[in-house]
């Protein structure tokens, strides 16, 4: 049963370097399953290039933070388009990060007092939106009072948000991979911006269990 990891896409080379960090962890950890990488955007190979080639079972994971337009819409799109008989889209792995989100902000010299910030991508979702704010809550329960800012498309933006907190600021960065929407939570004018999450154990861990909870539900069904 192929295992296809979807991520989002982005021109930056860095970005793909992670996401195919990524797949070769899965891939070490899944001896003789196939793992294969497409991408929602930005680049090749898209998920309906990947499915057409492959043969027998399919699961495809979002390597997503939150269930956003690419993920309720795009990749279910570009799976059918595929015209692949049996394969299966899970739910994004993000609900899942927030130990290696806590990580990463740590690494980067959060320090306690310090006001923080949750940076995300952004979306035109309300639903996507919502899982942000469920992550804040929880990052909250780690660091103290969290506020929410978006590099693009959903607001208040990232720099705003920073601009109008006390002392000093700490931004926790909620992408997956570097990118321009990393770019710009860099430029926040915050005095910590911790790295995106990477090709952390937790991903690792994330994406195996969706493909777990996949191929379970296909031998049962």
């Amino acid at each position: 049963m192929t295992l296809v990891l979807v991520a989002h896409g982005t021109r930056d080379p860095a970005g793909a370097v992670v996401v195919e960090e990524v797949a070769a962890l899965v891939r070490a950890r899944l001896a003789g399953v196939p793992v294969r990488v497409a991408y929602a955007d930005v680049r090749q190979p898209d998920v309906t290039s990947v499915l057409s080639s492959v043969s027998g079972p399919a699961v495809v994971v979002p390597a997503f933070l939150a269930a956003g337009y690419h993920v309720r819409v795009d990749i279910p799109a570009q799976v059918a388009a595929s015209g692949h008989p049996d394969a299966v889209v899970t739910a994004p792995i993000g609900p899942a990060l927030l130990p290696a989100l806590v990580a990463r902000l740590r690494e980067a010299g959060w320090r306690a007092g310090d006001s923080v910030v949750l940076a995300a991508a952004g979306s035109s979702d309300p639903r996507a939106l919502a899982d942000v704010r469920q992550v804040a809550d929880a990052l909250a329960r780690r660091v103290g009072p969290v506020a929410v800012g978006y590099a693009a498309t959903a607001s208040p933006r990232v720099a705003d948000v920073v601009a109008s907190l006390p002392g000093r600021v700490a931004v926790a960065s909620w992408l997956l991979a570097p990118g321009l929407f990393h770019r710009v939570v860099a430029e926040s004018g915050a005095a910590v911006v911790s790295a995106p999450i990477g090709a952390h154990l937790r991903v690792v861990e994330a994406v195996l269990l969706r493909y777990y909870e996949a191929r379970c539900h296909q031998h049962v069904a």
